[in-house]
């Protein structure tokens, strides 16, 4: 496990604290229309910590081709379709390029500074001339909006239970997930990013904005600065 990460419930854990099966029952919003959006048609994809492919799926529906990379052999196991990769991402170099690269899940706000330079440094690396990164930041009040829960209309019930400074900048936070048969819990380590330290930190990765996706910015295009 990664320090400062654990989970529970029924079934493989993942390095961050992800519950395999869990992941593999919750549904898909609209996110994979937020990023066909945002890409030319048929655009090759490098979407970076993919899980159990619950956007790499829809996307491939919708045409595009997608490279789905994960440091968890487990989740990995049930992606379908597309070529698959076995790394941590702030490590990967595959000597290639792609239209995009993709990095949602809010991964931008790893708690440690360093993961989440090597994060953006693998953005950089894959992109191609002319391409963009796709990145999914966390909402301005969820850190603040605590405890906060969530009725699903698939009969499901997350939870964030609470977010704790832990110093430094860094949250712990732990998510609930109650279904009917199984509860599953993740703990993990978040770092708050206002805009303005979003921006910077995509600079200091070689990035800007090209433009926000969504009214409440969470979803962001960026491009080689």
């Amino acid at each position: 496990m990664r320090a400062g990460y654990q989970g529970t419930g029924p079934g493989a854990i993942t390095p961050d604290g992800c519950a395999v099966e869990l992941y593999s029952r919750l549904p898909v919003g609209p996110e994979p229309d937020i990023v066909a959006g945002a890409v030319p048609a048929g655009a090759h994809i490098l979407e970076l910590g993919s899980g159990v492919g619950r956007m790499t799926h829809p996307l491939q529906e919708r045409g595009l081709t997608v490279t789905a990379v994960d440091e968890s052999a487990e989740m990995l196991e049930r992606v379908r379709g597309a070529r698959t990769i076995c790394a941590p991402i702030e490590d990967l170099d595959l000597g290639e390029t792609f239209d995009v690269v993709l990095l949602a899940s809010f991964l931008v706000h790893a708690g440690d500074v360093e993961v989440r330079r090597g994060l953006l440094r693998t953005c950089v690396r894959h992109v191609a001339p002319g391409g963009c990164v796709l990145i999914q930041r966390e909402g301005e009040d969820y850190h603040t909006r605590v405890p906060r829960e969530r009725v699903d209309p698939s009969g499901f019930t997350l939870r964030i239970a609470s977010s704790e400074p832990l110093g430094g900048g860094v949250h712990s936070v732990r998510a609930e997930y109650e279904f009917p048969d199984a509860t599953w819990t993740q703990t993990f380590r978040a770092r708050p990013l206002t805009k303005e330290q979003f921006e910077e930190a995509l600079g200091e990765a070689g990035l800007r904005v090209d433009r926000y996706l969504t009214e409440d910015r969470i979803w962001v295009r960026a491009v080689p600065a």
